[in-house]
């Protein structure tokens, strides 16, 4: 959540969830409002690719699974 304030992300909050059923394709993880579902995000990087993406209104096409 540090990383989301520094890029003064403001109103974002992270929260952990249980299963989500997608285990084949995990670590996963869910972008609301937008409901884009990230699949196969596994180090630092993919998070950060991600989060420019969301900085940036936009989703990130390489980690789409749903």
């Amino acid at each position: 959540e540090s990383e989301l304030a520094d890029r003064g992300m403001s109103g974002v909050s992270v929260s952990s969830t249980g299963c989500l059923k997608v285990c084949d394709r995990g670590p996963a993880m869910v972008i609301y409002p937008e409901n884009w579902w990230y699949g196969k995000v596994e180090s630092e990087s993919d998070i950060d690719a991600i989060i420019d993406a969301l900085e940036e209104g936009k989703a990130a096409e390489k980690y789409i699974i749903a």
